[in-house]
């Protein structure tokens, strides 16, 4: 199941699964940790938990798939059945600029509604909602993976975080 490597016609850039790619795995986790350190074994286990469902992580790549540019982390939602949880989006700093950050999140939306035969992503951003906001996405109330609550949790009212979504 899934789709093979999405090619940026005529580039030599590519989005997969990485679950489908493992040798790219050392190179990921060490591009999502010079973002947000983490040890390298707790990251590793979650990039090997990657799935033709969810949750999948997806890499951007180029030359000849041998370079990690881009990636990203799709999760289900407990208490919706039909969306996903973007997580841990991240663009090599090399590349950042250049439009690579839009064209993951592009391909995994693409990804959610022809693959996962989803209809709605969700996200949460500390700095950048105007990236967000300019691909289409949009202010909701704060939601968790996790399913429904009974009682508020305080780490979803983080005055810095913010929440949107996107219908697909």
């Amino acid at each position: 199941m899934g789709l093979p490597p999405f090619n940026v016609t005529g580039s030599p850039f590519n989005v997969v699964p990485i679950h489908n790619y493992p040798e790219l795995m050392k190179d990921t986790c060490a591009l999502i940790n010079a973002e947000w350190p983490r040890s390298e074994t707790a990251r590793m286990r979650s990039l090997e938990a990657s799935c033709d469902t969810l949750p999948c992580s997806l890499v951007l790549t180029t030359e000849g798939m041998c370079r990690v540019i881009a990636h990203l982390k799709l999760s289900p939602i407990t208490s919706k059945k039909k969306a996903c949880f973007v997580e841990s989006v991240v663009v090599d700093k090399r590349y950042r600029g250049q439009g690579f950050g839009k064209l993951i999140m592009k391909f995994a939306e693409d990804y959610c509604r022809v693959v996962l035969d989803l209809k709605t992503i969700y996200l949460s951003t500390i700095d950048q909602d105007g990236f967000y906001e300019r691909i289409g996405y949009e202010y909701c109330a704060p939601i968790t993976m996790y399913g429904p609550r009974h009682c508020e949790l305080p780490s979803l009212q983080n005055a810095k975080k913010k929440y949107m979504k996107k219908v697909l």
